[in-house]
């Protein structure tokens, strides 16, 4: 008599970082039901109900996936242990660094996942806005502290020099997509901060 194999357990932890891979390298809508079973293993629809919900809440999840992992490179931005210019360049550098890493889909998942969402699909799009809320928030943060410490002058436009680095930021994306290497990035990163250091006080 044939031997019947054990069934497969499902991983449900290695389903949700699979989830997160497809929704990082194609985007939530461009994603369908039918891809996320099978790169979970060809789950039963009523098994990814079952542990799931929805796409909308795989989703969700999937997004704090990823800021609990690849998206912890924007923490330096609240390290105190850092000079403010330390931790912003730290991060930009760190992003860059991750973002162009081929291991995974280039480019952050918080910035190109949801970003051309239809009208119908704005609730999803605003799950990301929000995480892009609240790095520039610790950005702006960052500045601040440069000022409230004299790394920066008084007169510093913080709110202005937060859309500076913001947007750099948010750009890396769009370059590691196209295929623009780690090295140039890296090299733009230091031009970037050149902005800072003519900001700085003659006397720092």
């Amino acid at each position: 008599m044939a031997r019947t194999g054990r069934p497969r357990i499902f991983d449900r932890d290695e389903a949700l970082l699979q989830a997160m891979m497809l929704f990082w390298e194609q985007g939530f809508e461009a994603t369908s039901l039918l891809q996320l079973r099978e790169a979970m293993g060809d789950i039963s629809a009523a098994s990814f109900y079952a542990a799931f919900e929805s796409k909308e809440a795989l989703y969700k999840e999937a997004v704090e996936r990823y800021m609990g992992t690849f998206g912890r490179v924007t923490e330096s931005f609240s390290d105190l242990t850092l000079s403010p210019r330390e931790a912003i360049e730290t991060t930009l550098r760190s992003t860059a660094k991750m973002q162009t890493d081929s291991a995974h889909p280039m480019g952050c998942l918080i910035v190109l996942s949801a970003s051309t969402c239809s009208s119908k699909n704005n609730h999803i799009r605003d799950v990301t806005a929000e995480k892009r809320k609240l790095t520039r928030s610790r950005l702006q943060d960052c500045i601040q502290r440069a000022v409230d410490l004299g790394d920066l002058p008084a007169s510093t436009n913080v709110v202005m020099l937060t859309t500076v680095f913001d947007t750099f930021m948010q750009g890396i994306s769009t370059q590691a997509r196209d295929g623009v290497p780690l090295a140039l990035i890296d090299q733009a990163i230091t031009e970037i901060m050149s902005i800072w250091d003519h900001l700085v006080p003659h006397s720092a």
